[in-house]
């Protein structure tokens, strides 16, 4: 009872979002790895949705092993971006290579690591801006696209 008085006559659906979480995995040399999208052929950094009971650093650490062969020890947050247009909440992190070999997954076609020119060449904005925002120490770091292009604070 309490809950239906709580609403108003015209309710507004809750907004639907879901989370996912990216690795931001730097080598000592400073290279970047990405992956080419099995489903797209858009390079980005690798990642996924988060599941129910995982925490962000385990999901983190798993997505970038499912994708890449790579095993990561996930190190700090460095921003948290949304897709406006798809309702997802990206959570991004640092990481460090710790063990593993390249390889691909039914997810992606090819895994490489880029130097950060390379990954302003081969990423579009909105990707590659969490890997570049992951090399700063001003994090973490707010942003929101609508897939295309970043959406400005205004």
């Amino acid at each position: 009872m309490l809950l239906y008085m709580s609403q108003s006559q015209e309710a507004v659906p809750a907004p639907l979002h879901s989370v996912s979480v990216a690795g931001v995995v730097v080598r000592e040399d400073g290279r970047l790895l990405a992956i080419r999208r099995a489903d797209n052929g858009t390079w980005e950094l690798p990642g996924g949705i988060l599941e129910l009971k995982e925490t962000p650093e385990a999901g983190v650490a798993r997505e970038v092993w499912e994708e890449t062969g790579i095993r990561v020890e996930v190190n700090q947050l460095t921003g948290v971006y949304k897709n406006t247009t798809r309702g997802i909440v990206a959570l991004v992190f640092r990481c460090k290579p710790s063990g593993g070999t390249e390889r691909t997954s039914s997810e992606s076609t090819a895994v490489s690591w880029l130097t950060p020119d390379e990954v302003s060449e081969r990423m579009a904005e909105v990707y590659a801006v969490r890997l570049l925002d992951a090399l700063d120490s001003n994090g973490p770091h707010v942003r929101s696209h609508d897939g295309k292009q970043l959406i400005t604070a205004g």
